[in-house]
């Protein structure tokens, strides 16, 4: 079966997300994730485009985005990619790593002894009789001491993307936007994307559909939280949710 998507969340280390994917045919438009995002590649190659290059991550190999780290992936539109995807929270391997920042530059990994024990946790993430955090715990601090490096001092930029983030929810006009920063419409485009990779447009979507996933946790009411989050009606909430996470709302809400 194609596109057969399951989503976990354990209440563990800050909010532990797994997703799964199973011949994965839909690719994913560029997005950024507030976690490190690690996955094992489980079949076919796994391309991930980043806003500079492309990588390809074979099957048994395993490959890392960095927190807010604008990138896409291209599946196969065939027989589809299958990967599993650990969503880790920055402070739990900031606090592996002697409270030290970190990044991973090389973000295709091949470690066959590491791809192997978190293929395991992967198949045993349910099981009462595997120590799962503890485990996972252990991955994560040798995959942290062999590939991460010191996070490197980058340009932060606030002034657009802060604007833009205290309005996520209300409805968007570039050129208006743009006039408030003494901008025509096209130097703005270009200026945001320098600075986030992405389009402002995209860039809200991504905001909206993170508010969206809060308030799912206490509200199943898709109508009311498409309101709340700026979106026009509740499809137009799924169809974004689905094309950013692989999976529908009311699944990340079940998880």
């Amino acid at each position: 079966m194609k596109n057969n998507n399951t989503f976990h969340r354990l209440p563990i280390l800050d909010g532990l997300e797994l997703f799964h994917a199973k011949n994965h045919t839909l690719d994913f438009p560029f997005h950024s994730h507030e976690t490190y995002n690690i996955s094992i590649i489980l079949d076919q190659v796994y391309t991930t485009k980043l806003t500079d290059k492309y990588l390809q991550a074979p099957k048994g190999s395993i490959i890392i985005t960095n927190p807010n780290e604008v990138h896409a992936t291209i599946c196969e539109n065939k027989i589809g990619n299958s990967f599993f995807t650990f969503y880790i929270a920055p402070e739990i391997l900031k606090s592996l790593n002697d409270n030290e920042d970190l990044f991973f530059e090389d973000k295709v990994i091949y470690d066959p002894f590491l791809f192997q024990e978190l293929y395991y946790l992967s198949e045993n993430y349910k099981s009462v009789q595997v120590d799962f955090e503890n485990k996972l715990l252990l991955i994560l601090k040798q995959l942290v001491r062999r590939y991460s490096k010191e996070r490197r001092l980058e340009k932060d930029y606030k002034i657009f993307k802060g604007y833009i983030e205290e309005n996520a929810f209300e409805k968007f006009s570039l050129d208006q936007t743009a006039k408030r920063f003494g901008l025509d419409k096209f130097k703005f485009l270009r200026l945001f994307k320098e600075e986030t990779g992405l389009t402002p447009n995209n860039y809200i979507i991504l905001k909206r559909i993170e508010k969206c996933k809060t308030l799912l946790q206490s509200n199943d009411d898709l109508l009311e939280i498409a309101v709340k989050t700026g979106f026009y009606d509740a499809t137009h909430l799924c169809k974004h949710f689905k094309r950013l996470t692989g999976i529908t709302p009311l699944a990340y809400k079940n998880a």
